[in-house]
This record gives C-alpha cells, sequence and structure tokens, in this order.
C-alpha cells in the first residue's frame, strides 16, 4: 500500500506524518511540503510508533479502529480535508462512495478481512457491517486535521432547521416523509 500512496500520479503531497503529535520542545523548525517538521536530527522511532489502536474507541488521530456491531453503519460523511483509507481487519463490511461529478456514481465493494478501499477526499462515502457479528476496520486519513461532514446531521439537525419545503424539494418527496425523518 506503501508504494500506492507514495505514487507521483496522485494529487496530494507526499510526506510522513508521525501519529501522535509532538511535544512542545525548543528547536528551529524546517518545512516539508510547506509544512512544519519536527527537525531531523531530534527524530526518534517514537515518533513513527502509535500505541493507541490497542483500544477502540480513540478517534482524535488520523490512524482510528472501528468497531462495528452486527449491521452498524458508519453513515454518509465526507472529509473535505483528507482521502481515506480504510482496512477491513475483521467481518465482511461493504463500503462505497459517491462521485462528485454530474453522474453522482455509486463505487462500492464488498470487503473481507484483509481488503482495502480508498476513499478519495471531500467525497461523501460509507461503510455498512454486512455481518451477524462484530466488524472491525482501520481507518487511515491522509491529514491531521481532516475535517468531517456529517451529512444526515448536517441537513436534518440544523439550528434553525432548513425548511420542510426546501428539503421536500430537494429530496423529492412528500412533507410527511420529510417529518418522519426528522
Amino acid at each position: 500500500m506503501l508504494s500506492i500512496l507514495a505514487s507521483n500520479s496522485l494529487p496530494f503531497p507526499r510526506q510522513i506524518i508521525p501519529f501522535k503529535a509532538q511535544k512542545s520542545i525548543s528547536i528551529s523548525l524546517s518545512f516539508v511540503n510547506g509544512n512544519f517538521c519536527k527537525n531531523p536530527l531530534l527524530v526518534t522511532a517514537d515518533d513513527f510508533f502509535y500505541f493507541g489502536l490497542r483500544n477502540a474507541g480513540n478517534t482524535s488521530n488520523p490512524v482510528v479502529l472501528i468497531d462495528f456491531a452486527p449491521n452498524d453503519l458508519n453513515a454518509p460523511h465526507s472529509h473535505p480535508h483528507a482521502f481515506e483509507v480504510l482496512t477491513c481487519l475483521e467481518g465482511t463490511l461493504y463500503a462505497g462512495f459517491i462521485s462528485t461529478n454530474t453522474q453522482h456514481r455509486l463505487f462500492a465493494k464488498i470487503l473481507h478481512e484483509g481488503d482495502v478501499f480508498v476513499f478519495p477526499r471531500g467525497v461523501i462515502h460509507f461503510q455498512l457491517n454486512l455481518g451477524k457479528t462484530k466488524a472491525r476496520a482501520m481507518v487511515a486519513l491522509s491529514s491531521q486535521s481532516p475535517g468531517i461532514i456529517t451529512i444526515a446531521n448536517t441537513i436534518f439537525g440544523s439550528n434553525p432547521p432548513v425548511p420542510t419545503e426546501v428539503l421536500t424539494k430537494a429530496f423529492q418527496v412528500d412533507k410527511w416523509v420529510i417529518d418522519h425523518i426528522e
């Protein structure tokens, strides 16, 4: 996978970002691809090591372990500042994204243990556990600040609410459907 991520044909910068935020110390900073980087003379193996995946639930890092209950869904969302690499570690996941061009094509696969799926930056994507047992996946994001837009929460949870008339026209459904969703 590393050779894919380091390819010159991809539209994102090639740089190594350690898994954890660096400790605050006084050093002269250097730049890699226009970003601050730790002084190479002060880099240690600990800068490239992360033990946080031992425990589920920590989503504050660019590498995340996701545990899916049976039939669980990671609802449609997007990361405007990062692409995402999802590796299925256990179970069976249905993973997909919708293209952002005018065709709005669905690109999806059923993933089994060891399968990898890449979500381009900014596209709406999701994962669904198809199994009757738990599933587990590891996600790596290309940015320490990927941003997240949860589609349903954004549309149906805004304050003040989006007018029902807008939602009925946007989704081409009757008012009772919108009322039921809200």
